[in-house]
C-alpha cells in the first residue's frame, strides 16, 4: 500500500497546526516547515477546510486552525478521506478486465489486509502524532512562538 502525497501532505498540515496550538498559521509557513509546493498545500488546505479538519479564515489576521482537537482526529479516517483510491489491485474496481477472478483468492485477502491496515490507523489520533515529541517537532518545524513579536514578522536572526 502506498499512500499518495496528497494524503502525507495533509497528515503534515495537521501535524503542523496541533503543534502550533492555538496559534494561525499559513499555508506559507507550512510549505517552508516541509519545503514543499505552496500551490500543492493550498489544493490540500482546501480539502481539509472542506471535509471539517480545519478552519481557514481570510484576511488580514486570517490564517490556518485546527476545527477538531487533535484527539479527535482518527489517522484511519484521514487516510480514507483523502485517498481517493484504495483499490490495492484490479479486480478490487469496477472496471476489472483480470480473467482470473471468479478462481482467484488474491481479492479476499488483499480486502483483509486492508482493513487491517485501516483498522490500526483508527487506533491513533493527531495527538499520538505528537506524543511526548511535540517540543521536538516545534523545533524541527521552525515554529516561532508569537509572544513578543507580531505575526507574519521575521524570526529573530540565528546568533
Amino acid at each position: 500500500m502506498h499512500l499518495t502525497r496528497f494524503t502525507d501532505y495533509s497528515i503534515r498540515v495537521l501535524i503542523y497546526l496541533a503543534a502550533k496550538g492555538e496559534e494561525r498559521s499559513t499555508i506559507h509557513e507550512i510549505a517552508t516547515s516541509f519545503d514543499v509546493s505552496r500551490n500543492h498545500l493550498m489544493k490540500v488546505v482546501q480539502d481539509l477546510s472542506h471535509k471539517g479538519y480545519i478552519t481557514a479564515i481570510r484576511g488580514k489576521n486570517g490564517g490556518l486552525l485546527l476545527k477538531k482537537a487533535p484527539e479527535e482526529i482518527r489517522l484511519g479516517r484521514l487516510v480514507r478521506d483523502t485517498e481517493n483510491d484504495l483499490e490495492l489491485v484490479e479486480c478490487f474496481g469496477d472496471s476489472n478486465e483480470c480473467r482470473i477472478t471468479p478462481a482467484c483468492q488474491l481479492k479476499p485477502i488483499l480486502a483483509e489486509a486492508l482493513r487491517a491496515f485501516l483498522a490500526v490507523l483508527d487506533k491513533y489520533t493527531l495527538a499520538d502524532m505528537l506524543g511526548p515529541q511535540q517540543s521536538q517537532l516545534v523545533k524541527l518545524l521552525r515554529i516561532e512562538p508569537l509572544t513578543g513579536s507580531k505575526a507574519g514578522s521575521a524570526p529573530p536572526p540565528a546568533p
